[in-house]
């Protein structure tokens, strides 16, 4: 059987020798503000050494094109993200207006994902507005939710510690 058809081994089947997942792509993954504490916390972005493997091929075909076609003038667009994501933090914490919110951001590839609460659907939509003019941001995703209820969630959750 190939890597690909594999069945996935999840720590729980396994637990002395658990799956490791890592930040290998360095993706920015900040909490932004903390207002809201009940708010489920989002997952950072986590590989296996099998997703880094698949992704990177892939990662490095989309992060070049931007640079081909001539919409960047780095040479690939995940090259911004690390400069991105502590503007777009600065912005959104000397804004004033979110200071009620609990917002985590992820850079990839020039897009910016909010996660996280907010009190009303108008201020979420102000915050990706925000976001959105912040220099070399390409677009945002908004995965925010009103309140902090668990169900529905557009956002993978973190794992809780035992």
């Amino acid at each position: 059987m190939c890597a690909a058809m594999a069945p996935a081994v999840t720590s729980a089947q396994h637990p002395a020798n658990p799956i490791r997942r890592t930040n290998a792509f360095n993706d920015p993954f900040v909490q932004v503000t903390a207002a809201l504490p009940q708010c489920p916390v989002p997952e950072s972005p986590l590989y296996t050494e099998a997703e880094v493997r698949d992704l990177a091929h892939v990662r490095s075909q989309h992060g070049g094109s931007c640079h081909r076609v001539g919409r960047c003038r780095l040479p690939n667009s995940y090259l911004y993200d690390a400069e991105i994501i502590p503007r777009v933090q600065r912005y959104i914490r000397e804004d004033g207006r979110f200071d009620g919110t609990s917002v985590w951001v992820l850079g990839e590839r020039r897009l910016v994902t909010l996660m996280g609460c907010v009190r009303s659907q108008e201020e979420a939509d102000a915050l990706e507005k925000a976001v959105a003019l912040v220099d070399d941001v390409m677009g945002v995703i908004n995965l925010l939710q009103v309140g902090t209820a668990r169900e529905g969630l557009r956002y993978p959750v973190a794992a809780t510690p035992p």
